[in-house]
Order: C-alpha cells, then structure tokens, then sequence
C-alpha cells in the first residue's frame, strides 16, 4: 500500500516507521515547509493519506483528498463543527474518509466500556462523574478529542448528565470549577510536559470512588491504529468513524 503523509512532525514519523515496517511505502510526506507539494497529481500517486497536521491546516487537507480522490485517514482533532457536511459530501463521493478521535486499540475498547460503565451506574445516583485528561502542553486543542468522546459515551447513556463544560489547567494555574451544574459532566483539562496522553472518569460518592483510567506510554498505538485504519479502508467509498473499524457489540 502506497501513503501519503499530511502532517509530518512526531507522529507523522511514528506512523512512518510503522507503516514502513508493516511494508507498506511513503510516497509523499507535507509538512508546513512544503505546502505546495500537496497537489491532486501528487496525491494520486498514493493509494491513502493520513492526516495528522493541525487544526488550521486539517480542513483544507481533506478537500485536497477528496478532489483528489484518494480516501483519507483522519487524526487530527478541533475540527468537528464541520462532521455533518464532510459526512454529505464523501457519501456522494466516489472516494471515502475515516475520522477518529483517538485510533488507539486500547482506548476504543475504553470507550466502549465507558458507555457501559456510564450505563451501569443509572442503578446508582449518588455517584456523580467527572473526567480528567492530562497532554503535554504542545496540544492545540483543550479538551481532547478524546476526552470529547468519553463525555459523549457518558451523556448518551447516564441520565443525570446533559452536555460537558471544560475547565483548563496550564503551567501550573488553577481553575475554579465553582459555576459547573448539576447535570453538566465536567472535564478537568491539565497540560504537563512529557505526557502522551492520560484519560481517567471518576465516579465519586461519600461512601468511595471508582476510577477508569487510559494511560497511554507513547504515541505508538495511536500511529499503528491509523495504519490499521489505512488498511482497512481500502475498496470502501463513503463516511466512516473508527467506530466502523472496531465495530464492538
């Protein structure tokens, strides 16, 4: 299988090596010094992209893949106001794109036990739940995407909660968490140096606590999961989630 590569800073180059090692080759690499390579032509020499570049740029690389073409692998996150019309325009498409907030293995059965945890604890409203994640400080977007999809797993299946509401902790600072509501899910945001990434729900009570924690050691299941995504969505056409990838009953 032939990639190319749009974003091409830490885990560009961990996917890379991954890749390479499952056989596969890196036909064209796009960081922010060589914008212009990013072309329909270039881009056609792959059979995939995985975009893994930043907020600002990640938009653009889509619409670059789908007039391309080419199917696309998503894992940047901040973008997802824009889910509903990239899902209308890749099912008209005759190409397909894959998002996923996080493609780790490890924290998508998280988030599939997360649902079924928040729906256990129905039968126990004297718990209530928080979410805390922990990045290092070089991460754009505050909450996670990560973190996004466990309060929505939450929400979707805990009654008490209705929406989530961030509280962001940097270098050391400290936030009130004073005006969050009853039926708001809070996440604690906290950006430490040297931290992959560390997602933990709590359900606390007077009586105890229960903690369900993701820790992750490296980035290196979050770039072998988008390549398990990039082989996976050869032959398909449309909108997909890694949802579809896993696939947990």
């Amino acid at each position: 299988m032939k990639i190319a590569l749009l974003g091409y800073g830490k885990m560009g180059k961990i996917i890379e090596k991954i890749a390479t090692d499952r056989k596969h080759e890196i036909v064209l690499k796009i960081d922010q010094d060589n914008q212009h390579e990013l072309t329909a032509e270039n881009l056609q020499l792959a059979d995939v992209a995985i975009e893994f570049s930043t907020p600002h740029t990640v938009l653009g690389n889509i619409e670059h893949c789908l007039n391309a073409g080419v199917p696309v692998i998503v894992g940047t996150t901040g973008w997802y106001s824009n889910i509903q019309q990239l899902k209308e325009q890749y099912e008209r498409s005759s190409t397909a794109m894959l998002y996923a907030t996080n493609f780790s293995v490890g924290v998508n059965i998280f988030f599939h036990v997360n649902k079924v945890l928040a729906k256990l604890m129905n039968n126990y409203p004297y718990y209530d739940v928080q979410i805390e994640e922990i990045h290092h400080t070089q991460k754009l977007d505050s909450p996670s995407g990560t973190a996004i999809t466990i309060a929505e797993g939450i929400i979707d299946n805990l009654d008490s909660k209705k929406d989530w509401v961030n509280v962001l902790t940097a270098d050391g600072a400290e936030n009130s968490d004073d005006n969050v509501k009853g039926d708001q899910l809070l996440i604690e945001s906290f950006r430490i140096d040297g931290v992959p990434g560390t997602h933990t729900v709590i359900y606390d009570s007077e009586i105890d606590s229960i903690e369900f924690k993701h820790t992750a050691h490296n980035r290196n299941g979050f770039a072998l999961g988008a390549v398990l995504a990039a082989e996976w969505i050869q032959g398909k056409t449309g909108f997909y989630s890694v949802n579809d990838m896993f696939d947990f009953k």
